[in-house]
């Protein structure tokens, strides 16, 4: 089996090591067949992904992706740079993130429905609409809009509208791993982003945390919540 590709595994999904010399279409081959080697191994799992070694650009990476995805049953969640605070970010949440979640789900109400999940970037005049709770994996920009009936999770950053619990649920979340909304909606509550106030509505009550720092909003207490991502949050959403 050709060694330009290696996988190594690390905390949050696996870490792809590339041949910088050969070709790219001789890549590509050498990854399906690195993968479909380890099937068996990496067999329905949801995993992040980051490269190393070779210079890819944005294209190359979605072609890899799809090969891994048509080929196997692994599921890309999102792309980690190396050596970035992204990646610090996501060893320390991802895991804890998704188990809380993935239980949260599996108590869920039955007409909550199943989660669905968009993978690229949301740019401004585009929507999204749920009848489920939603995993948005990449960027919503500011003009774009995601409406969940149920939960909204987003691997990226949040810089336009998002409404979750859109039929009256003040018990559903947003989380981003990088929080900017224009505004938010949970239940029937409403804030703009404090930047933008605007009368009779409220305000966005914002942790002090690092810029790029995950964090979730929730409803408590008549208002909505900007908060850092901690297991004792997730505990009680």
């Amino acid at each position: 089996m050709s060694q330009s590709v290696t996988i190594k595994s690390n905390k949050y999904g696996i870490n792809l090591v590339l041949d910088p010399e050969i070709g790219f279409d001789e890549l590509l081959k050498d990854v399906v067949e690195k993968f479909k080697a380890s099937s068996t191994f990496f067999k329905n799992a949801k995993l992040a992904l980051s490269f190393e070694g070779r210079k890819l650009s944005e294209e190359e990476e979605q072609q890899i992706i799809s090969a891994i995805e048509s080929n196997t049953s692994i599921e890309i969640l999102c792309i980690v740079e190396n050596g970035t605070r992204q990646e610090a970010v996501m060893k320390e949440q991802v895991e804890a993130f998704y188990d809380a979640v993935q239980q949260q789900y599996e108590n869920a109400a039955a007409g909550n429905g199943p989660e669905q999940f968009y993978r690229g970037t949301l740019r401004s005049g585009q929507v999204i609409s749920s009848e489920s709770s939603v995993t948005i994996i990449g960027d919503v920009n500011p003009g774009a809009k995601i409406i969940s009936q149920g939960n909204i999770v987003i691997l990226g950053a949040l810089k336009g509208n998002a409404q979750a619990g859109c039929m009256g649920d003040r018990n559903c979340f947003i989380f981003a791993l990088d929080m900017q909304p224009i505004q938010i909606q949970i239940g029937d509550l409403i804030a703009k982003s404090p930047d933008k106030p605007e009368p009779k509505r409220r305000t966005l009550r914002r942790s002090k945390t690092p810029e790029v720092e995950a964090q979730i909003a929730i409803a408590r207490d008549g208002n909505i919540y900007i908060e850092p991502i901690t297991k004792n949050i997730l505990n009680n959403i």
